[in-house]
């Protein structure tokens, strides 16, 4: 069965993770993406992280299966004539460069429009394509700490923190994506593409939307996690075991009892400002303190059964090797295992979205720098007399 996108085409010009993980999802909901690459050195994530067992990167792989790979050199005048043919075919273009980039190689979204009315236009930047920051580069643990996210890590007077993982990246593409798709679907009403922009910046103030709410309306910082939330007052963040960690989301009125026959303690049945899910900062300082020692004296697994057994909101804090071993991902395809034509059966990340008319997809098929070049233009009915003429003249 076709995907949602089945027949969109996007030509993803972008790096790393931010524009590359956007296109990734286009290609799971059925998109075909053309990934468009300098010569000789391809997107910057083919060189970080080399596991040099596959001959590509861990971030090269994860952004990128299934496109295709076309080397295209966008600043010479025959790459760019070669990539205007693709565009007039093509429903999306996406790219994460530095604002006004596209524009300085004649690709902006008025010169591709002028090709195809129809085009998206779809750029990830840092902090914005206007504004007096605009032309600032960064990355990922730029966009961190430009949107607040490193300043409310960790505990009160103890050491800031990234995240484990590429966050501000991650919203990046999650509304890059989105953008594209509400232009895609306006583009049935209109017939006419749009420009779409997003940046590390905005994404990262649009997670934290409630925190900037606290502070707008009250004048007010919501403060670092400390081990839970600045916002959420009640039996809510982390404590350790014995062995480990626990995460836990909160204990309404009506789990309460449950709750005091999983730490042996009836008695606490009608503690006076316990047995409420949300209490005042103060109260949950002290449930905070209680939960600690009680917590402390049995393993992980020994609390994560009583606690299941009550039907807590819970969940052990794992690993990322924890979750690989588990059953859940794999029964919604979350992670999927696959046989590789050079690699054998690999574990590989799935789509994280199921859908029952138009089912989503992954591959494992991960391009070689230009590996597609001829193929795609010969598509298009490029003539070889053109093809050899681009190549001569430096488009790759």
């Amino acid at each position: 069965m076709p995907g949602a996108l089945d027949g969109i085409r996007v030509l993803d010009l972008s790096t790393l993770v931010q524009g590359p993980q956007a296109a990734e999802m286009l290609h799971d909901l059925g998109a075909e993406v053309v990934k468009i690459e300098l010569p000789g050195i391809g997107d910057v994530g083919r060189h970080v992280d080399m596991l040099e067992d596959f001959g590509h990167t861990s971030v090269f792989i994860a952004c990128n299966r299934g496109k295709r790979s076309v080397t295209l050199d966008l600043r010479v005048d025959a790459g760019r004539e070669a990539f205007l043919r693709l565009v007039e075919t093509s429903d999306v273009v996406l790219s994460n460069f530095k604002p006004g980039t596209l524009d300085e190689w004649g690709l902006s979204y008025e010169e591709l429009a002028d090709v195809n009315p129809r085009i998206i236009w779809a750029a990830g930047s840092f902090l914005g394509p206007i504004g007096p920051d605009a032309l600032r580069e960064g990355a990922d643990i730029a966009g961190q700490a430009s949107g607040g996210v490193i300043a409310s890590s960790g505990y009160d007077g103890g050491p800031l923190s990234t995240y484990g993982s590429l966050v501000a990246d991650h919203c990046g593409s999650q509304n890059l994506q989105t953008g594209v798709i509400a232009a895609l679907f306006a583009r049935e009403r209109t017939g006419r593409g749009q420009r779409v922009d997003v940046s590390l910046l905005g994404g990262q103030i649009w997670l934290q939307a409630v925190e900037y709410t606290h502070l707008l309306l009250t004048g007010n910082e919501a403060g670092r996690s400390n081990g839970g939330h600045p916002l959420v007052h009640a039996l809510y963040g982390i404590f350790p075991t014995a062995d480990g960690y626990l995460a836990m989301a909160g204990c309404p009125e009506h789990l309460w009892p449950g709750m005091c026959r999983a730490i042996e303690r009836p008695d606490m049945v009608d503690h006076p400002t316990f047995n409420a899910y949300f209490v005042s900062p103060e109260v949950s300082a002290e449930m905070r303190a209680f939960f600690i020692e009680v917590f402390g004296t049995r393993t992980t697994e020994e609390w994560s059964k009583r606690l299941e057994a009550e039907e807590q909101r819970f969940c052990a804090v794992r690993s990322h090797s924890e979750v690989v071993a588990s059953e859940q991902p794999y029964a919604n395809g979350y992670l999927a295992k696959a046989d590789h034509d050079e690699w054998g059966e690999q574990t590989w990340v799935g789509c994280p979205i199921t859908m029952s008319d138009t089912p989503t997809r992954f591959s494992n098929q991960v391009p070689e720098l230009g590996q597609h070049t001829e193929e795609v233009l010969l598509e298009l009915g490029v003539e070889w007399g053109d093809l050899e003429r681009w190549r001569e003249a430096g488009a790759w």
